[in-house]
């Protein structure tokens, strides 16, 4: 029997849709790495996945989830406090930590509460968190619920973070939370900068690497490879569902603080663990990932050959040359909506990204590249997206 209707509800759902900020639901067939099928059957190019690496669909990572199924069940039965660990979950951690060259790992069941986990494990009340303002939703809702005091500086600009370090002496910790590779505008975080300033204000560093797992780095370890800090933070957080092609998140550092984090972070306390083929799926990407070198090159040269596409053509697009992450702002959610569904009825797949996940007036198509996709793709996105906005 339906519930009685409200009219508050309806009026907020009304909202959204008259601020083009209505999100709809759909359901999407993901076929291969680059192509998708919508419920009316057709196939479009996806550049909306964060699949970067093209490894949800590997067949060695399929098969490794359906072995574990068979050793192990589907479900992880209970909190790995009350469980235990499957040789499944054992076998990743260490694959993480090997991977990684980290003393220790622990497993979460995504990166959102991965971060709202570890941050509010780690800092309270007497404690002051620094943040990005471009920061994910993760790592800000894990300062708020920390207690902490909790105070922004501009994207990037870190006259301001130095100055309010250089009179923190009053908080017991200090915490500067960043992600490495910034989800919405796809650019890195200066983390050199921020380790130097917080090495001399006595502060800690916890690096968000979700869409730097896997893509940058000599190691592939994300951003604090590529600038070579990552013996340099306290904690760095990753994902399993981008690049490594699965599900869920980690986190790794030094024993200790895994140990802490084990007995303290809520969010992995009291959740049940992570599913057994779950774990195997991602141990077997990342033994593609230290082996299969050919896949980073391949999505290297396919997101130069969109960037060069787009700056040739007079689009101006945000974001690191060698990201996979491509934003191009338009400004109103509307009309981001508009371009969306006119790429859709050309047959092309891409995020359109409305507030609240990006700040008022920044709406934007977001493109992400994968290294399955083909130079025909890519061109022929390039000159679709030339027809809708440079007209």
């Amino acid at each position: 029997m339906p519930n009685r209707p409200r009219a508050w509800l309806s009026e907020r759902v009304s909202r959204l849709r008259e601020d083009g900020l209505y999100r709809a639901r759909r359901v999407v067939e993901s076929l291969t790495a680059r192509e998708s099928r919508l419920e009316d059957g057709r196939v479009v190019i996806d550049f909306a996945s964060n699949d970067y690496l093209g490894l949800a669909h590997h067949p060695d990572v399929i098969v490794a989830a359906k072995n574990a199924a068979d050793a192990f069940g589907v479900g992880a039965r209970a909190s790995p406090l009350i469980s235990g660990l499957t040789p499944a979950h054992s076998e990743l951690i260490q694959a993480l930590c090997d991977f990684e060259g980290a003393e220790a790992a622990l497993l979460f069941s995504s990166g959102y509460a991965a971060n709202i986990g570890m941050i509010s494990a780690l800092a309270g009340p007497e404690d002051v968190i620094y943040s990005d303002r471009l920061n994910h939703a993760c790592l800000i809702d894990g300062a708020r619920l920390s207690g902490a005091r909790f105070r922004v500086y501009r994207h990037a600009e870190l006259d301001r973070l130095q100055k309010e370090l250089a009179n923190a002496g009053e908080f017991r910790r200090r915490f500067i939370v960043t992600d490495g590779v910034f989800s919405m505008d796809g650019d890195l975080a200066p983390l050199k900068e921020l380790v130097d300033l917080a090495e001399k204000y006595d502060a800690e560093v916890i690096v968000d690497e979700a869409h730097g797992t896997g893509v940058y780095g000599p190691h592939l370890r994300g951003a604090c490879d590529h600038f070579e800090v990552s013996d340099r933070v306290l904690a760095k957080v990753g994902t399993l569902s981008k690049a490594i092609g699965g599900q869920g998140a980690f986190v790794v550092g030094s024993r200790e603080l895994i140990d802490y984090l084990w007995n303290s972070a809520r969010t992995q306390m009291f959740s049940t663990a992570l599913s057994p083929m779950l774990c195997a799926a991602a141990t077997a990407s990342l033994r593609i990932i230290r082996s299969d070198k050919e896949r980073q090159r391949r999505l290297r040269n396919n997101v130069h050959q969109l960037r060069d596409a787009l700056h040739s053509l007079a689009l101006t697009v945000l974001g690191d040359r060698d990201s996979p992450i491509v934003p191009i702002i338009l400004q109103s959610p509307t009309l981001a909506l508009q371009r969306h569904q006119t790429l859709l009825d050309e047959g092309f797949l891409v995020g359109c990204v409305r507030p609240p996940t990006v700040p008022a007036g920044t709406s934007r198509l977001r493109l992400t590249v994968n290294a399955e996709h083909t130079t025909d793709d890519i061109e022929r996105l390039a000159m679709m997206l030339t027809g809708l906005l440079c007209t």
